[in-house]
């Protein structure tokens, strides 16, 4: 569960960071270098296109970014406790109360076992990705020599 939120997060980041690249400005030069009596100043830009796909591309980030949001809902959902069904245990339930005001009686075991492996799924998606960026940047471990043969042997002919 971890790795996929951190995939849906990373994903839906990804799209919102990159919508602005989607805008493409095209410039038209042509009145700029035309004969000496050019109208200052001229106009540079033709058109732009891309509005609508950067547009898009926010849109399913932001929808991207809702489904991690329902997916730590229904994480924290199915870790509940079952319901008591017994009517002396409801009693006890219900005297017994816990105090939000007193840390200690959070339920800290509900809270591990919702998230603690769905954090440990994200700093594993975290590692791989750290891996895979690191083994994909490094150098050759030595750099390719070509050999070019220069020696040339001359003998006498008979």
């Amino acid at each position: 569960m971890g790795v996929l939120l951190y995939a849906v997060v990373g994903v839906g980041t990804q799209l919102i960071a990159s919508a602005p690249h989607s805008i493409v400005t095209v410039f038209d030069f042509t009145n700029c270098y035309a004969a000496p009596p050019v109208a200052l100043p001229c106009e540079r830009v033709a058109y732009r296109v891309g509005t609508l796909n950067a547009l898009l591309n926010v849109w399913c980030g932001v929808l991207l970014i809702a489904v991690a949001a329902w997916l730590v809902w229904d994480l924290w959902s199915a870790a509940a406790p079952r319901p008591i069904t017994d009517d002396f245990l409801k009693l006890l339930e219900d005297s017994f109360a816990r105090d939000w005001r007193k840390p200690r009686t959070w339920p800290w075991t509900r809270v591990v076992w919702a998230y603690g492996f769905a954090l440990a799924g994200v700093a594993l998606g975290v590692g791989m990705s750290l891996l895979i960026s690191a083994l994909s940047a490094q150098s050759p471990a030595r750099a390719p020599t070509g050999v070019v043969e220069t020696s040339q042997e001359f003998r006498v002919i008979q």
